[in-house]
């Protein structure tokens, strides 16, 4: 009986597990057995597999490929192939290289040092092409941490594999460059295209947003803190061109967030080939009418991220959240306050990263009128249509703004502040709060627990904190609002560059939890 053993990776959630490939020839009627709890993807990849490796040794002899002497042709006898752990779900095309190598080494018992130091990630195609596939960036870092030294990738996904250093990577095109590279007698891609910056493109700038002082004021200070936010006013007003804008503002993501953030959009799908490594907070705009699965992550097998997932470490944007079904809001809850998403499938439990910044956007009632004074609504109309938001979801937005129509001489007056100087502020704010919460473990200030904030250095004197102790006798806020409200009013005070806050920043934090959307 012949063996041969090959590694490459498993994705689960967001990260990647390495799976050993086993294939054994015996004896036996001819035939393919996969066995280790496959996908159809997965089951599918026998037949592409043997086409590959039938075409590929056909192509190279410039005959049939099924020659006696031909080392590299599809084997007779009963294949059985395995993939190890045996009881970790497996889904994809990932493992076609890894499963043709298997078997070929199987066969031809070539002995290679590479085989053993190496992990191979790809999708065959029939003629023995290596295609892209999804999930190379966390499946390097699998790689790494198990402490192999290389790893072979399709060559379209060389430059998403080559962000992670500390492990040789190396571009195929086609199967026949892998064995060569076994064989010692060919060089894969290890530089892979050139990665070109992402495009300088304008962006939506703040100074476009004309009055609307104090929404443009609830932006900043919720950039500075990544704080939660809503916008309520009638329709045109200029809450999404707003909401829009935030991105700009933003500061660009640290070397570790984009790595982590670009895994996730790796695993997604989302990826852009010339330019792979995310650097700027991304911004997700979910259509009202998305599903639960849609903003939360799942799908058939092994789950997939969500919409709450990909705006990690940036902004999720939910234009008429009212109109949005009330599971999908509820659904909101738990990574609002934990900072990632648990989703069970059918194949295990997936556990997503989702520590974003929520921007919501609603009209005061469904008609939506210029004027309030043009509403048909009903009283009982209006309170159903933002009775959507509930209390629960509510107490976890920090900021809520009421839009009103500007005045004429605020639509005739000079340009604005841009987006630029807004951004040096809201940098410098985050910059003062890393340094605070850093040995903590906790980089902005809607992170940090509220047991920190009440307890040890970081207290603040009865005095200040007097206005959230009457807030709380009167039940105007909960337990968990008075926390936000803490965190709110640290933002506060990173803004104004004082080093504690003051009762002022309490007061003005409580009032913009206490207005803005019933």
């Amino acid at each position: 009986m012949k063996l041969g053993r090959v590694r490459s990776v498993a994705i689960t959630g967001v990260e990647g597990v390495i799976v050993e490939i086993e294939a054994s020839i015996g004896q036996g009627l001819p035939g393919v057995h996969l066995v280790g709890l496959g996908d159809a993807a997965l089951k599918e990849a026998k037949d592409r597999v043997r086409a590959a490796i039938t075409n590929t040794a056909a192509a190279r002899k410039g005959g049939s490929g099924e020659g006696e002497s031909d080392p590299d042709k599809w084997p007779e006898g009963r294949i059985t192939l395995a993939l190890s752990p045996a009881t970790l779900p497996k889904s994809g095309s990932t493992f076609d290289v890894g499963l043709a190598l298997a078997v070929l080494s199987a066969n031809s018992g070539f002995a290679s040092g590479l085989l053993e130091k190496t992990v191979f990630v790809g999708e065959l195609a029939l003629d023995g092409r290596v295609r892209p596939v999804r999930g190379v960036l966390p499946a390097v870092v699998a790689a790494r941490a198990a402490g192999f030294t290389h790893v072979v990738v399709p060559l379209a996904n060389v430059a998403e594999a080559t962000l992670v250093s500390g492990i040789e990577v190396g571009g195929a095109s086609h199967l026949r460059e892998v064995l060569e590279w076994l064989r010692g007698v060919g060089v894969l891609d290890t530089v892979g295209p050139v990665v070109s910056s992402p495009p300088v493109v304008a962006g939506p700038d703040l100074c476009d947003v004309v009055g609307q002082d104090e929404a443009r004021y609830a932006m900043e200070i919720a950039a500075a803190g990544a704080h939660h936010l809503l916008l309520t006013g009638p329709p045109g007003i200029g809450k999404t061109m707003l909401a829009r804008r935030l991105p700009g503002i933003l500061p660009p993501l640290s070397e570790s967030e984009a790595l982590e953030v670009t895994a996730i959009h790796s695993i997604a799908g989302g990826l852009p080939a010339d330019h792979p490594l995310i650097v700027e907070a991304p911004f997700i705009a979910p259509h009202h009418s998305t599903t639960v699965t849609a903003m939360i992550g799942g799908g058939t097998g092994m789950a997939k991220p969500g919409a709450v997932s990909r705006a990690h470490r940036g902004v999720l944007f939910l234009d008429e959240c009212a109109e949005l079904g009330v599971k999908v809001l509820e659904t909101l809850r738990t990574p609002l306050e934990d900072g990632e998403v648990r989703v069970a499938r059918r194949d295990g439990m997936a556990l997503f990263p989702a520590r974003f910044q929520l921007i919501l956007a609603a009209n005061p009632c469904p008609c939506a009128p210029a004027n309030d004074v043009n509403c048909v609504c009903s009283p009982s109309a209006r309170r159903r249509y933002l009775g959507k938001l509930s209390g629960p979801l509510m107490d976890r937005v920090d900021i809520r703004v009421r839009m009103d129509p500007p005045g004429n001489a605020a639509l005739s007056g000079g340009a604005a502040e841009s987006s630029a100087q807004v951004r040096e502020r809201v940098v410098a704010a985050r910059a003062r709060a890393r340094e605070r919460w850093t040995a903590h473990g906790w980089q902005t200030n809607s992170e940090v627990p509220g047991s920190a904030l009440r307890r040890g250095e970081f207290r603040l004197p009865p005095a200040v904190t007097r206005p959230i102790e009457l807030f709380l006798r009167d039940g105007r806020v909960t337990a968990r609002g008075a926390d936000r409200a803490l965190r709110l009013a640290w933002t506060l005070c990173d803004l104004a560059g004082t080093d504690q806050p003051t009762e002022d920043h309490v007061a003005q934090a409580l009032m913009f939890r206490d207005r803005g959307y019933s």
